[in-house]
């Protein structure tokens, strides 16, 4: 006979495993952070603000119409005047007169002086005016995203003075508002009728701020507020 077989024996338990990294493998670190991207909105938003309209040149149509109304008289009144010589005529006694003081009169007169500080003058002004653009009394603003370059846009310093006006006229305890726009500097004086100054004050600058925002004006000035307080 044969023993009977006894129940087999229990597999030996399996050994714990270690962590340990081998020298080829490199432990897996924090990923690295991604670069940000700007939002499609915010690249459109700075594309526009960086197009933006330059200031609007004046026409100069008065002073050129000045100048050369001037230079048209004197000129043509030479032209005829030697024209009638050169006819057998006698030169008017104007032109006469001035050939005279001129081949007579020193450089040091006091004439003379005079005469040449006017032109020095004229001419200075004439070159102002020539290099400035002039209309100072619009104020240009930023192109939207997508508009051709000689598209222009400006708005008047009294229409933004009245728009901040509005705005300050709409924070509680202003009674009154008075909004001075300049190129470098908007001023605005408000009559506080109640609530505390400070806060009256603090609520103004905010309101305008955000006003001027909105109008989007290529340089934005300067905001200066000023509350004083009012008895009802």
């Amino acid at each position: 006979m044969t023993p009977h077989p006894g129940p087999p024996a229990p597999d030996p338990p399996p050994m714990a495993r270690r962590n340990t990294v081998s020298p080829e493998q490199k432990p897996i670190g924090p990923a690295p952070p991604e670069r940000d991207t700007p939002r499609p909105d915010t690249a459109e938003h700075d594309h526009s603000r960086r197009h933006t309209t330059h200031r609007p040149w004046s026409a100069r149509r008065i002073p050129a119409a000045v100048v050369a109304a001037a230079i048209v008289v004197a000129a043509g009144a030479t032209l005829i005047d030697v024209v009638a010589v050169r006819a057998g005529r006698q030169a008017a006694d104007w032109r006469k007169h001035l050939a005279d003081e001129l081949a007579t009169r020193p450089v040091d007169d006091v004439w003379m002086l005079t005469g040449a500080a006017v032109a020095a003058a004229v001419g200075i002004w004439l070159i102002a005016l020539a290099l400035s653009p002039g209309l100072r009394h619009w104020l240009s603003l930023r192109s939207p995203a997508g508009c051709p370059a000689r598209l222009r846009a400006s708005l008047n310093r009294d229409g933004a003075a009245a728009l901040l006006r509005d705005a300050a006229m709409r924070v509680p305890g202003v009674g009154a508002a008075h909004v001075r726009v300049r190129r470098h500097r908007i001023k605005a004086r408000a009559d506080v009728r109640f609530r505390d100054p400070k806060h009256v004050k603090a609520d103004l600058a905010a309101v305008l701020n955000e006003e001027r925002e909105q109008l989007a004006l290529t340089h934005t000035p300067r905001l200066v507020v000023r509350v004083r307080q009012r008895n009802a």
